[in-house]
């Protein structure tokens, strides 16, 4: 961290409804390490509207945005740059001068783990979710080449649409699936949610899954995770994609981009 804040000093934050200490640790990491004026803060916010006025009426010069606000800002915006408007969700916000544009480095952030970890594209494909970062998830699938897919959501009237926008089924609930790659992008699993210590779906749907990818960050160990390690299936964790996602965003406030080294070291300090 920064010995001393001034005037000077640029402020970036983000937005959930469960903060944790991980990204204002990468990113503060990163910002002392590249001798950067900056600094980073989470907010829990209880009024998202106000929220984002505060972000334009400050000068704040970028915000992550987390569950559940990433639809949430899309009126709030100024401008929404491809990766937002594709799929209609946000989690970064960039204040230039007053005008706020959005993007969505999730999407990235997941297709660039795909073919990090070799996935076949030919896998038929189960997606646990339909809020945003099923959104992000679901698109990178499809633009990636998975065409053989499943959106699996409780809500039809966001899960039916999701499926249908990129060619899938919508089902409302996982039943007897039998999914090559598996895809968590829902709350289940994560530190302090309700559903903390669960799986998103049965056992046997893991069980026979080739691939698991969960998205929940923390913890970095979820019961997904745990359980598919146990039997031996290869996984993608949520905090490959939070430090994934974490430095696109980190280049769009900064205009900085750090190397992969410093990437893995902010990450490994984050969770420490």
């Amino acid at each position: 961290m920064l010995s001393r804040i001034t005037k000077d000093t640029r402020l970036c934050i983000s937005l959930s409804a469960r903060p944790s200490n991980i990204g204002t640790r990468f990113h503060n990491y990163l910002y002392d390490e590249l001798g950067l004026d900056f600094v980073y803060k989470a907010f829990a916010p209880t009024d998202i509207e106000g929220a984002i006025a505060g972000i334009r009426g400050l000068g704040i010069r970028g915000a992550g945005v987390s569950m559940p606000f990433k639809e949430a800002v899309l009126p709030l915006v100024d401008v929404l740059h491809d990766s937002a408007r594709a799929i209609e969700s946000v989690n970064t916000i960039v204040n230039d001068d007053g005008a706020l544009h959005a993007y969505n480095t999730d999407y990235q952030a997941v297709t660039d783990l795909l073919v990090a970890h070799d996935v076949d594209s030919s896998l038929p494909v189960t997606i646990i979710g339909s809020g945003g970062m099923a959104k992000a998830v679901t698109a990178a699938l499809r633009h990636s080449g998975f065409t053989d897919g499943v959106v699996v959501a409780r809500n039809e009237r966001t899960g039916r649409p999701l499926a249908r926008k990129y060619g899938y089924e919508w089902h409302a609930d996982a039943g007897a699936a039998s999914p090559g790659l598996l895809v968590n992008a829902t709350p289940v699993g994560m530190a302090g949610a309700p559903e903390s210590d669960r799986l998103p779906v049965p056992e046997e749907v893991v069980a026979a899954a080739s691939v698991v990818f969960d998205v929940v960050a923390v913890p970095a160990e979820t019961p997904l995770v745990r359980f598919a390690r146990s039997r031996n299936i290869p996984v993608i964790t949520g905090d490959e994609v939070i430090a994934l996602q974490a430095a696109l965003q980190f280049a769009l406030y900064t205009g900085v981009t750090p190397t992969p080294d410093q990437v893995r070291r902010a990450s490994e300090y984050s969770r420490s």
